[in-house]
């Protein structure tokens, strides 16, 4: 606000000097005619032309500043009405003699690239959105409908079950996670901060993915210090979860996760690496991007929301959340949190 009431102020001090360099320019022209009809001798019709001149000078000084002031405003007035009705492509040229005029353009040129790029994202997200839905209730649809003919053999059936309960629990998951990244990133969720071990909420969720990884028979090696930590404790759940998720659901069968939690220089480290294959480098930038999938070999066992979630939390407790390579090969997420003393 007091950015905007001193481009207020330096445009109206802009307008107070012209008008006052206009008066004393007429108050000088007519001292000039005064004096020259008192000392020079110059007859009464000659004082009226240059009353005429100073008027018409004064005209088209008045004209040329309202041109060169009032165009670029009208420019900028008529974009406005475009960006209002959802024109969001609008460019407005910023040559003006004013500083304050060609600011307020870079301005909105700004503000209406900001709105274009949301306008996309907007777009997509809701053209992913519509995808991800589209694919499993397709597939319910498909093996419900095996189910109606009654000529499968009851392990068919029992598979067909399967599939359904599967594209559900995956159905359930994308709402889940679409619902708490709205409720995030328009900061309408206000969770309470506690103080907690870090530590064994991490080992809780281990056990609450036991189910899937003794099925791909995964073992781990676990080395967690103990670390009392303040946060958003259930926020945080869904940051191991996701991850511990991602090491199973991506390593080979009979692999092993090495899982590291490290408190050093005011900060807390968590580490974990499977055996799986390495991120490519140009999908390392874009991984954490919602509804993005860089393998698409696995595409039909996530929806590309659980690593997007995993950044917005880490954020929002002033961390940072990256993927590289072990030294062994293999891949390795490391989250870093801020540890309150």
């Amino acid at each position: 606000m007091k950015k905007r009431r001193n481009k207020f102020l330096d445009i109206r001090v802009q307008f107070f000097f012209i008008c006052m360099a206009g008066f004393i320019g007429v108050a000088l022209l007519a001292a000039l005619a005064a004096w020259g009809l008192e000392h020079l001798g110059v007859n009464v019709p000659m004082f009226v032309w240059l009353l005429i001149f100073t008027l018409l000078l004064g005209s088209a000084t008045a004209a040329g500043f309202s041109i060169a002031f009032f165009a670029p405003i009208s420019r900028l007035s008529r974009a406005m009405k475009e960006v209002a009705g959802g024109n969001f492509r609008v460019h407005v040229e910023t040559k003006s003699v004013f500083r304050d005029i060609r600011d307020s353009f870079d301005s909105f040129n700004l503000m209406v690239s900001e709105l274009n790029a949301t306008e996309t994202l907007q777009t997509d997200f809701i053209s992913n959105v519509s995808h991800e839905f589209k694919t499993p209730i397709s597939a319910i649809e498909g093996y419900a409908s095996l189910l109606q003919e009654h000529q499968q053999s009851p392990d068919e059936q029992a598979e067909y079950i399967d599939k359904i309960l599967f594209n559900t629990r995956r159905l359930s998951a994308l709402a889940g996670n679409i619902l708490l990244l709205s409720k995030l990133d328009s900061q309408s969720i206000h969770p309470q901060r506690s103080r907690f071990r870090l530590d064994e909420q991490v080992r809780q969720c281990i056990l609450a993915l036991e189910r899937k990884w003794t099925e791909k028979d995964v073992d781990f090696d676990v080395d967690l210090d103990s670390v009392d930590f303040t946060g958003y404790e259930g926020l945080l759940q869904h940051v191991w979860m996701n991850l511990i998720d991602n090491a199973v659901k991506f390593g080979p069968r009979g692999g092993l996760i090495r899982m590291r939690l490290i408190e050093e220089d005011g900060s807390v480290l968590f580490t974990i690496d499977n055996e799986g294959k390495s991120i490519p480098d140009e999908d390392k930038s874009r991984i954490f991007n919602k509804f993005y999938q860089g393998d698409s070999s696995h595409e039909s066992e996530g929806n590309g929301l659980g690593l997007a979630l995993v950044r917005k939390i880490v954020a929002i407790h002033g961390g940072e959340v990256w993927v590289e390579d072990p030294v062994n090969g293999g891949c390795r997420f490391a989250v870093r949190l801020p540890v309150e003393k």
